[in-house]
C-alpha cells in the first residue's frame, strides 16, 4: 500500500508538547509588577487595618494626630473652634490682621493670671478703642462667643491663652459659666475702660 495513502486514512495523530523556554523580559516585566504593586500596598492599604483612611498609611501614624484624652482633647477641640471662629480675623497664627483684629500672641488681654476680663470679651464683644502690646485699636468685635457652650469658649480660650509662646492658664467650663452668670444682667458690649475696671 501507498505509504501517503496509508498515512491519509490514519487519525490525526496527537500533538505533543515540546520545551520551550519563557522570554527572560517576560520574567523580569512579571518581577517588577509585583515589586510595584507591593509598594503600592505597602504605602496605601494601612495593613487592612479599617481606622486607617487616606492621607495616612498605618494606624501608628493616623493615632499621633488623634489627642488621647484631657488637656490633649481639649486644646485639639479649641483650636477647631478657633479656626471656624476667631481665626477668620485673628488670623490661623493669632497675629490679627491689620484694621480688623488685634494680635493674641503675646497679648496683656490674653497673658492674664485671671479670666475673667478675657471671658468676658466673646460672651459680650467688644466696643471702642483699645490697646495692645501700645498699638492703638479701634474696633468693634461682635459677640462671637455668645453662642458656645461653656465647654467650647473654655476650650478656645484655653487654646489661645497656651498657643503661639502664651503662657496663661486653662479655661474650664465652670469658670465660663460663672462669668456668663455674672452677664445675665449686662449683655450689652463692652469697652476697654469697662474691662480694666474688672478684676482679671
Amino acid at each position: 500500500m501507498n505509504p501517503e495513502l496509508q498515512a491519509s486514512s490514519q487519525p490525526d495523530a496527537e500533538p505533543t508538547a515540546t520545551r520551550a523556554t519563557v522570554p527572560m523580559w517576560i520574567l523580569v516585566l512579571l518581577l517588577l509588577l509585583l515589586f510595584l504593586g507591593g509598594v503600592y500596598f505597602d504605602h496605601h492599604s494601612g495593613w487592612f487595618d479599617a481606622q486607617v483612611y487616606r492621607p495616612y498609611a498605618s494606624a501608628e501614624e493616623l493615632d499621633a494626630y488623634q489627642p488621647k484624652s484631657g488637656a490633649a482633647a481639649m486644646l485639639a477641640q479649641g483650636k477647631r473652634t478657633y479656626d471656624m471662629i476667631c481665626g477668620v480675623c485673628h488670623g490661623p497664627d493669632g497675629m490679627g490682621k491689620p484694621n480688623q483684629a488685634p494680635p493674641l500672641v503675646g497679648s496683656e488681654w490674653v497673658n492674664t493670671k485671671g479670666f475673667e476680663r478675657l471671658v468676658r470679651i466673646p460672651l459680650t464683644g467688644l466696643n471702642g478703642p483699645l490697646q495692645v502690646e501700645g498699638k492703638d485699636w479701634n474696633l468693634s468685635m461682635a459677640a462671637m462667643g455668645a453662642a458656645l457652650s461653656d465647654a467650647d469658649l473654655a476650650n478656645v480660650l484655653t487654646y489661645i491663652r497656651e498657643s503661639w509662646g502664651n503662657k496663661a492658664g486653662p479655661v474650664t467650663a465652670d469658670d465660663v459659666k460663672a462669668v456668663r452668670a455674672k452677664l445675665s444682667a449686662h449683655p450689652q458690649p463692652l469697652n476697654a475702660e469697662q474691662l480694666k475696671a474688672l478684676a482679671e
